[in-house]
């Protein structure tokens, strides 16, 4: 007889539903709120996380979120980052369906090219109120939720853009760096409740964001620079946000975790 792969796989990661359906377990029992979860990576993390047993919700100031939900069988809201009370809004939703939520992503983030020279306080303004602010509103607003529960699992995407200086892009630099030491602070504060707070640092994606650097004739330069030779998927992205969200990682928090296909080496 043929075997399954689900046979190949440990028995916690894999199990077998009565059509005969194989589905992942790593996140079976887990509730997952992924904010820029309409494409992109966000749409790519609640793919791969609802496929491992989660129950997701997926929030964006974007409509067609509720058609990748849909997809998954998950929940969508939609839902801006910047503004406070519907961060609260989210948060009591999630709660008063599930009772605890285990997993945050803090995906939802706007790339925009400009420089100092640019001196554009809009771009500047926009960028930090959803890549940084929005970081912090949804940590403040779910964190204390998983401290009732003495558990849960913060990723906050950042980027290779967190690590190092990028000329074109200053307001998204700094809002990178940003998140990079929210979440260690984050990560020493909150892991005497059992809360573990991690990011992840993007190289060259293949999502939509890529269209700015295809709008000023960057993609190729770009991508030449990538060790490996390629742009890395969303679902490689998620990939590694699925073992964050997990309780394989179990003993990483306040790291940086780098996909990148050797940029930054």
């Amino acid at each position: 007889m043929e075997r399954s792969a689900c046979s190949e796989q440990a028995a916690y990661r894999c199990a077998v539903t009565e059509s005969g359906t194989e589905v992942g377990t790593r996140l079976a029992g887990k509730t997952v709120l992924i904010t820029g979860g309409a494409r992109g990576q966000g749409a790519a993390e609640g793919r791969r996380f609802a496929a491992e047993g989660a129950t997701v919700y997926l929030t964006d100031v974007l409509a067609e979120g509720s058609a990748v939900a849909a997809e998954i069988g998950g929940t969508f809201m939609e839902h801006d980052v910047t503004q406070a009370d519907q961060w609260e809004a989210v948060a009591k939703s999630v709660m008063a369906d599930q009772g605890r939520i285990d997993v945050l992503i803090n995906n939802a983030g706007i790339f925009r090219l400009g420089g100092v020279l640019a001196q554009d306080h809009q771009l500047w303004e926009n960028t930090i109120a959803i890549n940084q602010t929005g970081v912090y509103l949804g940590m403040s607003t779910v964190a204390p939720f998983m401290v009732e529960n003495r558990s849960g699992s913060i990723i906050n995407i950042s980027s290779i853009a967190g690590l190092r200086g990028v000329a074109v892009a200053h307001a998204y630099a700094a809002s990178k760096w940003a998140v990079r030491g929210m979440t260690r602070s984050a990560a020493q504060e909150l892991a005497p409740h059992g809360i573990r707070v991690n990011s992840i640092h993007p190289g060259i994606i293949d999502t939509p964001m890529l269209q700015t650097f295809d709008d000023a004739g960057l993609r190729a330069s770009v991508t030449e620079r990538i060790p490996l030779g390629y742009e890395a998927t969303a679902d490689q992205v998620a990939d590694l946000a699925l073992f964050l969200a997990s309780d394989e990682s179990a003993y990483c928090t306040g790291s940086e975790f780098v996909v990148d296909g050797g940029m930054t080496a």
